[in-house]
């Protein structure tokens, strides 16, 4: 018999599960795949109880039966209730198998019927229930699910714990969720199986959230907003989904600089202890709770003369976190400070900010004060707070700009100069820079609304195109409203046609277009004085001739880096050093390239331009990545794409370049779900440029996962695609030797020459020396396949000592494998005469190449065919015990971790590259011991090469 209940969630609503919760969830089901127990612990509103729910749907068909209970506060009192909900619906298929006092006692606590008690027949109940669970599982596997294991009336949870300690090897599991605040889950351990794993859910980090909320249909939220719904609620799920819901059902927002709206639902469970707090210590904590940093000196500053009493009566309570070391005071909860805001009259919270505004050190912190005290216009408020923008923008704080802009907007009068829109739309372009894209493009259709200078519509325009990003298509009816606009102002129509050349290249896929656009922007610009445009249509013209290996790329550089040049143009990712970065990179100049997307990553990261940011991340993964080294490629390609996801700028680029990175240095199931994930962005957003990328992308993820057909099928349609383009320049995608190498594979030496002679006429024209050496590599192949071995290792030994020059770490690599695998297919012999050692000792150079570049799919490559190798050599008594399959069965986290384990990697090396913590390590390589029979980090390694174990 099956107990269901109500564990079948509908479909729709598992998504919620695995939102940030994926990897406990794997373990937590993997141990209870292995018959062990879990007990699932946190803090209220953290999502045990939807874990829990989970876990018993997906798991629960696997058990025979499924007993359940869920406990509350209010019924805790009631002895044996949770007794009474787990066994009262098997009563009946249990009671005729016990003992006679056991069933007496059984029956007389889940009904209240006759004498028996837990006091007075204590053993007898205590056995009954152990009786009653191996009842059940003599007939198949038991599942107790157990939720709010704190709420457990004491009868019922020294009666489970009776049972669970004495069930040994009997098919019994339980799931339990258990409330707790820090590691006090080992005093819920004793009522639970010895073998229980206990895993602590913990707060969702600001993606997960923004994925939580969307998933719900709390859209659309600024990145702002999910920014300070994920401070406030401490990254808890619940908090976090009822904050939401508190502003989708509110009608105006809060004014910028103001704490989210708390709703009731939230108040009550953090507010309750502020009835024990005196008035006066109330106040103090109110004035705490709008400061941005509050400190004890603060709050003498702002009046509060006994913060120090009133504020250690506040921690007594657990409504302040003590800290000796901290000199800020924090808050036990994060929403705690907002709960406590929001319930304060708004006459109170005035007078409140009033006090800080004199009181705080900091002059953008007095001007956000001095706004939130001020009701009404006021233009000295207003300039206060320009000034504190402008200076919070020189700072490298441009959200914080932006909400200063906007206050400044709301304080000033309408016919002061400048004027509120104007002040709005500077808000706009500093949320540009902070990637709030959302928030810009608000604030740019509002004044649209009004404005009827044409400057300041212009100006909006260009933010509703900006806040578009690659997806210009969707923008397209604006360029004749802008164009109409602008008149025959040329700085003004300078900026209309830098945008009409962004169009050219996204929407219509037309390189030749948006060259042409780009130098009359740049022309218009010079003419009207606006040396910024000038320089962003030069720079914008100069990475175009690049792509399209057009002569007059260099010269269009050296114009763009010419000054007088501007700070912002400078750094920014389609300025002149970004020109000049695409230049050296594509002309194979990699330690200049670095070090010059090195500085201009420190510098935007100090100005808090996100979304340059985000571009830089990956234009330096990309550089590393053709340097050899993978690891580090690997770590900046994962956080370029964390970033662009936060900030919603950039994901489909991100994804593609994570794709690459993810293909030779992690995982190649995630780099292929990248690069579709890349196309799929490029696909909606009309972006032939990006399209053509992610393709490529796509193809050698094909590759290295060891499909060449479907490598041709996409690097086919890449070549169709940039031919259509224009782009001629054979460094920018550098997918043409995977091509050939492919084609060779899928038995088309032919069309792979006609790649290869294709490739070379323009690769040689614009001296790109990495590319012709990869070409090399993949004509070696061609040769190979038609039975020029000798000529092919000549060739593939020169094109290995290239690359290597060249400082091409990975693609090095690749032809030293190449050659190992010609030898062993060809029988060669060096030029000594001497046999080459059998197995994986021919092997030895690639292995020890990839393994310097931390290319991790590689190196198991290079693993398989020295595998392979070794076992045609040998013979079939003597062949080693096969141990890639293995590996091949392991969970996709078990078998990085195990590959990173392989290559020297210490544990917490491990968790760094893996964005995971020393703990989680240490449990997967159980599990991996466990998988693999074996005991230690050495017998992977063995593994690994194919030895025995012992």
């Amino acid at each position: 018999m099956t107990v269901r209940r109500d564990f079948q969630e509908p479909p729709r609503s598992r998504p919620d599960l695995v939102i940030g919760r994926e990897e406990l969830f794997t373990s937590a089901r993997e141990q209870l795949g292995r018959g062990g127990s879990v007990l699932l612990h946190g803090p209220a509103g953290i999502g045990k109880s939807t874990v829990l729910r989970a876990l018993a749907a997906d798991y629960g068909g696997a058990a025979r039966t499924v007993l359940r209970c869920s406990a509350t506060e209010s019924e805790s009192h009631l002895p044996f209730l949770a007794l009474a909900d787990l066994f009262g619906l098997v009563l009946e298929d249990v009671s005729g198998a016990l003992p006679g006092a056991q069933r007496t006692a059984l029956e007389s606590a889940l009904t209240g019927r006759g004498e028996s008690t837990l006091q007075r027949d204590g053993l007898a109940l205590r056995l009954a229930v152990l009786s009653a669970l191996r009842v059940l599982a003599a007939k198949g596997p038991v599942l107790v699910v157990a939720d709010d294991l704190q709420w457990l009336d004491a009868a019922s949870a020294e009666l489970l714990g009776f049972a669970a300690r004495r069930l040994g090897d009997t098919p019994v599991q339980m799931l339990c969720a258990v409330r707790t605040e820090g590691q006090e889950y080992d005093r819920h351990l004793p009522a639970s199986p010895p073998d229980t794993l206990a895993v602590r859910l913990g707060p969702l980090n600001r993606t997960q959230v923004s994925a939580l909320l969307d998933h719900r249909g709390y859209t659309p939220l600024s990145r702002s907003t999910i920014r300070d719904i994920h401070r406030t609620s401490g990254g808890n799920p619940l908090f976090a989904l009822e904050l939401g819901r508190a502003l989708a059902e509110s009608p105006a927002r809060p004014r910028p600089g103001e704490p989210l709206p708390v709703p009731t639902s939230l108040r009550a469970l953090v507010l309750s202890r502020l009835e024990m707090l005196s008035d006066e210590a109330r106040r103090t904590l109110l004035v705490a709770s709008a400061g941005a940093r509050p400190t004890l000196a603060l709050l003498h500053a702002a009046g509060r003369e006994h913060a120090e009493a009133e504020t250690a009566q506040a921690a007594a309570l657990g409504l302040l976190a003590t800290d000796p070391e901290a000199p800020a005071l924090r808050f036990a909860h994060p929403l705690i400070s907002a709960a406590l805001y929001a319930e304060a009259p708004a006459q109170e919270r005035r007078a409140v900010h009033a006090a800080l505004s004199t009181a705080a050190s900091d002059p953008i912190e007095r001007a956000r004060h001095l706004a939130l005290a001020t009701t009404g216009t006021d233009p000295d408020v207003a300039a206060r707070l320009a000034e504190a923008g402008a200076l919070a923008r020189d700072r490298g704080a441009p959200s914080v700009a932006a909400s200063l802009g906007l206050l400044a907007a709301r304080h000033t009068p309408v016919d002061s100069t400048p004027g509120p829109d104007e002040r709005r739309l500077q808000a706009a372009e500093d949320a540009i820079t902070a990637g709030e894209a959302d928030l810009a493009r608000d604030i740019a259709r509002d004044v649209l609304t009004r404005a009827t200078v044409p400057a300041e519509r212009v100006r909006a325009w260009m933010v509703v195109i900006e806040a578009a990003g690659q997806a210009l298509g969707e923008v397209d009816a604006v360029f004749p409203q802008v164009l109409a606009d602008a008149g025959d102002d040329p700085c003004l129509l300078a900026q209309v046609y830098y945008q009409l050349a962004w169009r050219g290249l996204v929407v219509e896929g037309d390189f030749a277009e948006a060259r042409q656009e780009a130098a009359h922007a740049a022309e218009l610009a010079a003419r009207g004085g606006d040396r910024r445009t000038e320089l962003m249509a030069l720079s914008f013209q100069a990475s175009t001739e690049t792509l399209m290996g057009h002569p007059d790329a260099p010269a269009t550089v050296k114009r763009a880096l010419k000054e007088p040049q501007d700070p912002y143009v400078a750094c920014h990712h389609n300025g002149a050093g970004s020109a000049r970065f695409r230049w050296l990179i594509m002309s194979d100049q990699l330690p200049e390239a670095r070090a010059t997307i090195t500085s201009l990553l420190r510098e935007v990261r100090r100005r808090g331009m996100v979304e340059s940011e985000v571009h830089f991340l990956r234009f330096l993964a990309d550089t590393e990545l053709r340097s050899g080294h993978c690891g580090r490629a690997l770590d900046l390609a994962r956080e370029s794409l964390r970033l662009a996801r936060d900030s919603g700028i950039g994901e489909g680029a991100s994804a593609m370049l994570a794709s690459l990175a993810e293909a030779s240095a992690g995982d190649v199931d995630r780099a292929l779900a990248l690069a579709r994930e890349a196309a799929d962005h490029a696909e909606v957003d009309g972006d032939q440029m990006y399209l053509s990328r992610a393709l490529a992308a796509l193809g050698y993820a094909q590759l290295v996962a060891g499909d060449p057909a479907a490598t041709v099928r996409s690097l086919r349609r890449v070549r169709e695609l940039e031919q259509g383009l224009g782009i001629n320049d054979p460094g920018r995608g550098r997918w043409h030797g995977d091509l050939a190498e492919a084609l060779v594979r899928i038995g088309e030496p032919g069309e792979a020459q006609d790649v290869i002679d294709t490739t070379r006429a323009h690769a040689l024209r614009l001296g790109r020396q990495s590319v012709l050496a990869v070409l090399d590599r993949a004509e070696a192949l061609v040769r190979a396949a038609r039975g020029e071995h000798e000529a092919a290792i000549v060739r593939l030994t020169s094109v290995q000592d290239r690359l290597g020059r060249l400082g091409y770490g990975l693609e090095e690599a690749r032809a030293a494998f190449a050659l190992a695998r010609l030898r062993a297919q060809s029988g060669a012999f060096p030029r000594t005469g001497a046999r080459p050692l059998p197995g994986p000792a021919s092997y030895d150079e690639a292995a020890r190449l990839f393994r310097r570049c931390r290319a991790l799919p590689w190196l198991r490559q290079v693993d398989a065919a020295a595998t392979a190798g070794s076992a045609a050599a040998e013979p079939p008594a003597a062949a080693p015990a096969v141990a890639l399959d293995a590996l091949e069965g392991l969970a996709a986290m078990e078998r990085q971790v195990a590959s990173l384990v392989m290559e020297g990697a210490t544990n917490r090396e491990i968790a760094a590259r893996l964005f995971i913590s020393v703990k989680t390590v240490e449990a997967t390589l159980t599990r991996v011991y466990r998988k693999l029979g074996i005991r230690s980090r050495v017998d992977i390694v063995r593994l690994a090469a194919g030895r025995r174990t012992t």
